[in-house]
């Protein structure tokens, strides 16, 4: 049996599904790195598309409107 979490909620199990609130349950580690790693660039490719620069100190933060003029 292996550790795993739940995304709704975030209650840690081992089951698949959560005890708490019957959401989906899965491994709260990260992949495994290489530096082979085949699908690394599409990977980054997606982040750059979505306007996502890896800052984590960005998170949760709102843009600035631009002032109309």
């Amino acid at each position: 049996m292996k550790l795993k979490k739940c995304k709704p909620c975030g209650i840690y199990t081992l089951r698949e599904t959560c005890p708490n609130c019957g959401g989906p349950a899965s491994s709260p580690h990260p992949p495994k790195f290489s530096p082979l790693d085949p699908y690394g660039k599409y990977r980054r490719m997606l982040k750059k598309q979505a306007g996502g620069d890896g800052n984590e100190k960005n998170c949760g933060k709102i843009p600035a409107k631009a002032e109309a003029g």
